[in-house]
């Protein structure tokens, strides 16, 4: 059985990316799927001054050995500002200080998706062309727009048109 490492790039307690990975992973056959929590691997902000000081943070480590622990990666993007959320660009930075290449040529499913018509485009574009510097191999992204509308807590994406869209990505994919 493969193992699915699964997460939303935001720190919100109450984070529909995060539901919206949990959900994409979930539609794989076949896999065991591990939810990460950002909150769990909160850190002090990147600077070379606090490596230099104190060495590459132990959660950075923690984040760093369960991508590696995965043979298959989803995360859904918050969007803040057009761009990934804090919590996730600090996690990112400390991480790549380990190995540029974090994501370990692991093969990744990207997502995004906000409460706004445009589901995290913007996001969704920067990591689709940034990730696979990261050493990630990007097998699909998608974004849900209008995520409240869209997307219920017990079923998914009620969305028929979107939800046909994410299972026929996963379906493509083999893992």
């Amino acid at each position: 059985m493969k193992k699915i490492i699964a997460f939303g790039a935001s720190s919100s307690k109450t984070s529909i990316n995060k539901q919206l990975a949990t959900y994409a992973a979930n539609l794989f056959k076949n896999a065991e799927v591990e939810v990460l929590d950002l909150n769990d691997y909160e850190m002090p902000l990147f600077s070379v001054d606090r490596e230099k000081e104190n060495g590459i943070h132990t959660l950075a480590h923690q984040f760093y050995d369960k991508i590696g622990s995965a043979d298959f990666i989803v995360i859904s993007f918050a969007e803040h500002n057009g761009n990934f959320s804090a919590a996730f660009k600090n996690l990112l930075d400390w991480s790549s200080r380990i190995n540029a290449k974090t994501f370990q040529e692991k093969p990744v499913l990207l997502l995004a998706t906000s409460p706004g018509a445009r589901g995290g485009a913007s996001v969704l574009d920067i990591a689709t062309k940034r990730f696979p510097f990261q050493g990630a191999t990007v097998k699909g992204s998608f974004s849900l727009p209008t995520f409240y509308e869209n997307f219920d807590v017990v079923h998914g994406i009620i969305n028929p048109e979107y939800k046909n869209q994410l299972e026929e990505i996963i379906n493509s994919i083999e893992l």
